[in-house]
């Protein structure tokens, strides 16, 4: 992607549909009067008076609890530097996205226009009452040291400066990890950290906490090592001076265990490396570009342990681990503070998360066979589903062992249980698919590439490395399509109407018509089908010249679907095919089949329809809890489709019992676990969160996933047709730009998977 296209490419992500990237939304009913009169006037008044009585009371009334303030004053923002306060404003609304997406915690971003740190604290101070936590971002050293300091002992609300504290709370764990699997000392490793920023002072800091002796740090600057000698020293670098007789970083690197880069990229030389002792450990974590590159390291030491701040290395250091959690933790105890009692339990937390057993679903994300403790995993990966219910806890209980929290937690099986609800929303699961697209790039057609909506999603798929795409249609179209939004990559554009296609076309009719001349289909026939493009495109990917197909932007879903079950056959076993669709709501993903294939099915159908889903969910590491749906509740109803899904779980229940379903059952209950249990203590579903509905018939799946999708604007990627051999797959008329790029890397992935299980 060009420079100017990603510049373009930004600025319309923050611009539309509407400007910023966080808003506020009501948590209450507000559609009468009565209502509103509850919410404001007159009766506002009594929460007010009981917050008057008792200041506690604020937690109980309002949003405080679960409010983070994220303020900056933009003088050191990113890499950008000192760029005030407005400009640093789409950074504070990132942070604030990437609160609630990973621990569900509402923030208020703040930019103060105030440089002298006197200003900035009594700014704070003054708007504090709001908020729950204070996070401080993107200030300049040595003023964001102090800033923190008086913040910490003046405020009775947990403070942390993250550009300081977040890495240096994930490097520890990284470091925890590295030093226990090379089998060094902790009180004897020679650390070498370059760079003496707030992040590089916190993190050295941390570092003595966790048992470094400081005679053995070396830190470096831009001038080269911090020596005693030299002048003009802020407190925070002479707390790291030494008097060895050290200039430069490359002396400093000789015979060093452990390589912190906090500083800027391609610093440090293959020599450099060789200079340290065995099983070196090297956190080279400067972005974009580290201090040396992953692959010139682990070519250079074969003993290395190698950590960056890069998603496509092993051992991401990524403050995302940590600032999250740690605010939902000091949150849900009501802290008064994040001391050091609390970070040293992020620490440990993460450094032993790494050493359980991972989640198939982690395994499946990164395409690993099994992620294992050890040299490329000293980290939890950031898409790992069990942070939000592992770290929190952890720091909850340092907040109340070191006295800092107001509001003790007793019940902490309910409180993991409320954790995991936390991790809900459905925009996760996109990430992770896109994760594992590009984990091995797949050959994809886009059929109907002559439009703008679909070359503009393949030219995503192709920046955004998801998948090779290949281009089908009027090739003077696409030219000119991808001259106009900037799409110059050299990538296959297929025109099967052209005289250059021609022997392909002849080849593909030719093995069309074998498998369908005794289904009424001559030879000539069946050569001229090979100029419509869904029929040439499902032929590619039939006879592997394409690993999956996209299509159905502009054409009915009969005509489309029609090509793709006559050239591409069922998977081994599977007698019915089926559709189904992922919704991506607020309260995880939902599967629903089968939303576009079977009309009226029957009860042996269903079974199929469900075995089908099941298997679907697994792609995604996910555990199908399947309900089967309808307008009656076990036995309620003796109508013919009441029957019929009877019949379908009586059959799942006799053999396949290790499958989690139940029916039949109406939506409400299936969804809202408190009434199931409370109605119906004995189905299979009680204590279980509901992931897959199964519909008695096309016409109530199709209608609730487009209502779904409407009306609560939940994100859907499907339809996905089930039971295919091969991938193919049909989106909805006039689909978007991104449902067209989520198909296509659930495309991607469905082939990654099916080429695994061919490999079997």
């Amino acid at each position: 992607m060009s420079n100017s296209r990603k510049r373009h490419e930004a600025l319309l992500y923050h611009a539309k549909p509407k400007p910023g990237k966080i808003e506020v939304i009501p948590t209450k009913k507000y559609a009468t009067q009565h209502d509103l009169a509850l919410a404001y006037s007159p009766g506002v008044a009594e929460p007010c008076l009981e917050i008057a009585k008792d200041k506690n009371n604020v937690y109980k009334y309002t949003a405080k609890g679960n409010l983070v303030a994220v303020i900056s004053n933009g003088t050191a923002v990113l890499g950008l530097g000192d760029i005030g306060p407005e400009a640093s404003k789409p950074v504070m609304e990132g942070k604030g996205l990437l609160f609630k997406i990973f621990a569900d915690i509402d923030v208020f971003d703040i930019e103060v226009d105030a440089t002298d740190v006197e200003s900035f604290i009594q700014t704070v101070k003054a708007i504090a009452p709001t908020f729950g936590g204070i996070n401080l971002e993107d200030i300049k050293a040595p003023e964001a040291f102090e800033i923190e300091r008086r913040l910490k002992e003046e405020l009775n609300i947990p403070v942390m400066h993250d550009d300081q504290h977040g890495t240096a709370i994930i490097s520890a764990a990284a470091l925890k990890n590295a030093i226990d699997i090379t089998e060094k000392d902790i009180r004897k490793v020679k650390i070498v950290v370059n760079g003496a920023g707030a992040a590089a002072i916190s993190c050295t800091r941390l570092y003595l906490k966790l048992g470094v002796k400081r005679e053995n740090v070396v830190m470096c600057d831009s001038k080269g090592v911090i020596r005693k000698d030299r002048e003009n020293l802020t407190s925070q670098k002479a707390e790291f001076a030494t008097d060895r007789d050290l200039e430069t970083l490359d002396e400093a690197m000789q015979n060093a265990d452990v390589f912190i880069g906090l500083s800027k990229g391609n610093i440090v030389s293959p020599e450099m490396l060789l200079s340290m002792t065995e099983n070196p450990i090297v956190f080279a974590m400067a972005n974009p570009e580290p201090e040396i590159e992953y692959d010139i390291a682990v070519a250079t030491r074969n003993d290395i342990i190698m950590a960056t701040g890069r998603s496509d290395h092993p051992n991401q250091v990524n403050n995302v681990l940590g600032f999250p959690f740690i605010f939902r933790g000091a949150l849900d105890v009501r802290a008064t503070k994040i001391n050091e009692e609390m970070k040293m339990a992020a620490v440990h937390a993460l450094a032993d998360l790494a050493k359980k057993s991972v989640p198939e679903q982690v395994n499946i994300v990164y395409d690993e066979v099994s992620l294992t403790y050890g040299r490329e995993y000293i980290i939890p990966k950031p898409f790992d589903p069990r942070l939000i219910y592992e770290i929190p806890p952890a720091i909850a209980k340092a907040a109340m062992d070191s006295g800092v929290a107001m509001e003790p937690i007793e019940d902490w099986d309910r409180y993991r249980e409320q954790l995991m609800e936390r991790s809900g929303s459905g925009s996760k699961e996109i990430r992770l698919l896109h994760n594992r697209a590009k984990s091995k790039r797949k050959r994809i057609v886009f059929a109907e590439a002559d439009h703008l909506d679909v070359l503009k999603a393949a030219q995503r798929v192709h920046e955004e490395k998801l998948g090779k795409p290949i281009l089908l249609g009027r090739k003077e179209v696409i030219l000119g399509l991808m001259e106009e939004i900037g799409f110059s990559a050299k990538i296959p554009i297929i025109d099967p109407k052209t005289d250059e296609e021609t022997e392909r076309r002849e080849r593909f009719g030719e093995t069309y018509w074998k498998s369908r001349q005794r289904k009424g289909r001559t030879l000539s026939e069946a050569k001229k089908l090979m100029r419509e493009r869904n029929y040439f495109a499902a032929m590619m990917v039939n006879v592997g010249e394409a690993d999956a197909l996209v299509t159905g932007y502009s054409r009915p879903y009969p005509t489309v679907v029609k090509p793709i079950l006559e050239l591409i056959k069922r998977d081994k076993g599977i007698t019915k095919i089926a559709a189904t669709n992922l919704m991506l709501t607020k309260q995880g993903p939902l599967f629903l089949a089968d939303t576009t294939i079977n009309i009226n099915p029957t009860a042996k159908d269903l079974v199929k329809i469900s075995q089908m889903a099941a298997n679907f969910v697994k792609m995604f590491g996910l555990k199908p809890n399947i309900a089967m749906v309808s307008f009656s509740n076990f036995g309620s109803s003796s109508s013919e489709t009441s029957k019929k899904i009877s019949e379908a779980v009586s059959y799942l229940h006799r053999y396949l019992p290790e499958l989690s379903v139940d029916g039949e059952l109406q939506a409400d209950f299936a969804l809202n676990r408190e009434m199931l249990a409370k109605e119906f203590p004995f189905s299979k579903l009680n204590g279980k969160k509901v992931n897959v509905l199964i519909f008695p018939n096309l016409e109530s799946a199709n209608i609730t996933y487009k209502l779904l999708k409407e009306l609560h604007e939940a994100e859907s990627i499907g339809p996905v047709i089930l039971g295919l051999s091969k991938p193919a797959h049909i989106l909805q008329l006039g689909a978007s730009v991104d449902e067209i790029v989520n198909m296509a890397a659930l495309a991607a992935v469905d082939a990654q998977e099916k080429e695994k299980r061919n490999k079997k």
